[in-house]
């Protein structure tokens, strides 16, 4: 029951549904780039992930990384991937050809890696961190270095970490410790420890290149006086760098990536960007793995669902209730009726799940399209409006989409009974190794945090209310589900409004609801992305119509009441500490 990429579905979700290739061939580096070839290019990546990647994902999971004198060897046949993965190209999908990569649409390269991560998470963490890097090695770093470095790190010939985490810091890089000393030659002399790294020592690459959170001398105090140095694990000269792994960690789930213990002994590197401006410089590496941690929740989702859809179709028990009327059970026929399938406690599990996915996956291909629009649109405005929606929407996906995945795992083991809780049929692996993805990259309560208090009351709510505007001007009110779409945009507005009111008075407020928050924002914009892909649906063939018509019914029944709830939770909280100053008998908002 190994993982396949569905490529018809996210053809659908890419073009019928999006309409990506005019958005795309808008852009300049793009122009040239049709429909044709982002289909042969995902349909080629959808036949390496099921032949190559999902195979090996058991040893991944069984044997797991062995950490052996220093040394980590990665599980059997992760190597052999690896090098199959890096020698197709496939690390360089996005990059600029001057580097060498391919030059192709960063939304590409988010399908990949979802597929990726459905497949086999714990290989896939070992390029995960790649764009990022060479994006912030492309912005920030020397043109010595970047002539050094870049290429190799382009086309995933050396991989890469981002050290950023201390054992007594956690999420708070305000308190990291790494040194880093000026040398007389211009490089620097890191030292200290760091831990979580993920890939921090591996035998995918002969190097490994590690960007290092770290305070030079004299630094100020805090977040604002880190900077970040380049310290490969092998120096130009062919020596090794004072850096060393000291452990790995065995972990819950994810046990084919190495997570590293690492130690800097006085290793040599080279600043990235200026001094005491490292945060700025290692942001460009966050957002962007953040995108693709949610990312991650979808294939890792999609992965449960494939496994329980799978043997729920094969799977008899007793028979399963008769539909009023006499009519037909379930979508596979009378003499099916006693599958699993056909139970309805069964098919809300399954149905819902596949409406979190394909819903999921409209608003992230949007982002990854709106990514590059940023990038490489020629009007100003059009990159500002792009780069809003991203800085807002990013940190509900990773938060949204790393949660179902998780809940959503879960739901899917539920489907096998007691055989999910058992290794021999992978599911309960995915349930592992989704966990984690809700800690890393930013715990998801930091990201509802993010995106409430820095993000969206940073300006009382003008930037969010632009991005629902915008949503709202993208349906067509004459269509009774797109008319309700709408009013609960409105809604969200209105919320917006009083709860940034609201949080002038009682400063705490918005970091007790930012999770209520975030949960609306996502189940909205899955409104939206629904009724998008039902007009699609609607002029598909009718075997497509009837692909889609079963997740956009469950998602309007077990998905979307959820906005109501978590919007009276949020509504509650703003009326009490409004009802709380009249009482004290001060005018609202002074």
């Amino acid at each position: 029951m190994n993982y396949r990429p569905n490529s018809e579905d996210v053809r659908f979700v890419l073009h019928a549904v999006l309409d990506a290739t005019p958005q795309l061939r808008a852009l300049a580096p793009f122009a040239e780039i049709d429909a044709d070839l982002q289909i042969q290019v995902l349909n080629e990546a959808a036949k390496f992930v099921a032949e190559v990647v999902a195979p090996v994902n058991r040893a991944g999971d069984e044997i797991g990384c062995r950490f052996v004198d220093g040394e980590v060897i990665t599980p059997p046949g992760f190597r052999e991937a690896y090098a199959g993965f890096q020698q197709g190209g496939w690390p360089a999908l996005s990059a600029a050809t001057e580097d060498g990569g391919q030059g192709l649409p960063g939304v590409l390269e988010a399908i990949v890696f979802e597929w990726l991560s459905g497949a086999n998470h714990g290989l896939t963490m070992a390029p995960g961190l790649l764009h990022g890097a060479y994006e912030c090695l492309k912005h920030h770093a020397s043109g010595t270095l970047k002539q050094r470095y870049l290429s190799k790190i382009a086309t995933g010939e050396w991989l890469t970490t981002m050290c950023l985490t201390e054992a007594h810091a956690g999420s708070d890089l305000g308190q990291v410790r790494t040194r880093a000393e000026p040398h007389v030659d211009g490089s620097y002399r890191v030292s200290g420890a760091k831990i979580f790294i993920s890939g921090g020592e591996h035998d995918l690459t002969p190097n490994i290149v590690h960007l290092v959170l770290c305070r030079l001398p004299d630094a100020p105090a805090g977040p604002k006086g880190l900077s970040l140095v380049l310290v490969p694990k092998v120096l130009p000269d062919g020596r090794r760098n004072a850096v060393r792994c000291d452990r790995i960690e065995e972990k819950m789930g994810l046990h084919g990536s190495s997570t590293c213990s690492m130690r800097f002994d006085a290793a040599e590197g080279w600043l990235v960007g200026e001094p005491s401006r490292g945060l700025a410089a290692m942001f460009v590496m966050m957002n962007s793995a953040r995108l693709h941690c949610a990312m991650q929740g979808i294939g890792l989702l999609d992965a449960a669902w494939q496994k329980a859809d799978a043997y729920a179709h094969e799977r008899r028990q007793m028979r399963a209730p008769a539909p009023a009327s006499g009519a037909v059970p379930g979508s596979r026929g009378t003499q099916a009726a006693d599958l699993l399938a056909e139970h309805p406690a069964m098919r809300r599990i399954l149905d819902t799940q596949r409406a979190w996915i394909d819903g999921a996956r409209a608003i992230a291909y949007r982002t990854a399209i709106q990514l590059d629009v940023a990038k490489h649109a020629a009007d100003v405005k059009t990159r500002d409006r792009a780069q809003r929606w991203c800085a807002l929407v990013t940190p509900v996906l990773k938060a949204a989409c790393t949660q179902q995945a998780f809940s959503g795992a879960s739901e899917c083991l539920q489907v096998f009974g007691g055989h999910g809780y058992v290794r021999e049929w992978g599911i309960e692996q995915v349930v592992r190794d989704a966990r984690v993805t809700m800690i890393y990259e930013g715990t998801n309560e930091i990201q509802a945090i993010d995106l409430l208090v820095r993000k969206v009351l940073v300006d009382s709510g003008t930037g969010m209310s632009a991005v629902l505007i915008e949503m709202r001007d993208q349906l067509d009110a004459s269509r009774e589900t797109d008319a309700d779409v709408q009013r609960r945009l409105a809604q969200l507005r209105y919320l917006t409004t009083t709860l940034a009111m609201a949080a002038k008075v009682d400063p705490v407020l918005p970091y007790e609801v930012a999770d209520d928050y975030l949960r609306v924002v996502m189940i909205v914009m899955l409104a939206w992305a629904w009724a998008r892909i039902d007009v699609a649906a609607a002029t598909a063939t009718d075997a497509e119509s009837t692909r889609w018509s079963r997740p956009s019914a469950a998602f309007r029944r077990w998905v979307l009441p959820e906005f109501d709830m978590r919007l009276g939770i949020v509504k509650r909280a703003c009326d009490a500490v409004i009802t709380a100053q009249a009482e004290r008998g001060n005018t609202f908002g002074t």
